[in-house]
C-alpha cells in the first residue's frame, strides 16, 4: 500500500475487510469509520457519533446500520441518516474506491448522502 492515488488515503486490503468489521481510519479530514456490510458493500462515514462525539469504531453493526455503543444511536451507513434517538444530526457519508485489491477513502467531502 506505498503508492497513494490523489486524494485518496488507503485504508486495508480488500481481502482483510470481513462483513460486519468495523476499521477506523484517518484521512485528512479526520476520523472515518470503515464496514463492509452484510451485502459485501463497503461502506465510509465520519467516524464520531453525532450526539455524544464518541467514536463508533467500538460500536456494533447490524445490516447497514452501526449503532453507537454510549448511548444506542443508529446511523445508516449508506445515507449517514440517524435513524434513532439521541442522535438527530446524519453522520458525513466518504467515498469508497477499491483499486487494485487496496481500499481508499476520498479525502475530500462528499456530503452527507442527504436531500
Amino acid at each position: 500500500m506505498s503508492s497513494q492515488l490523489p486524494e485518496l488515503t488507503p485504508v486495508c486490503d480488500d481481502d482483510d475487510l470481513r462483513s460486519g468489521q468495523l476499521v477506523r481510519a484517518l484521512i485528512p479530514e479526520g476520523p472515518v469509520l470503515v464496514v463492509r456490510d452484510e451485502d459485501g458493500v463497503i461502506r465510509a462515514v465520519d467516524d464520531t457519533c453525532t450526539h455524544a462525539e464518541i467514536s463508533l469504531a467500538d460500536g456494533f453493526v447490524e445490516g447497514r446500520t452501526v449503532e453507537c455503543w454510549a448511548h444506542g444511536a443508529r446511523f445508516d451507513l449508506a445515507t449517514g441518516a440517524a435513524l434513532t434517538l439521541p442522535a438527530s444530526e446524519p453522520l458525513r457519508v466518504r467515498e469508497v474506491l477499491v483499486h487494485a485489491g487496496t481500499i481508499y477513502i476520498r479525502s475530500t467531502d462528499t456530503g452527507s448522502g442527504l436531500d
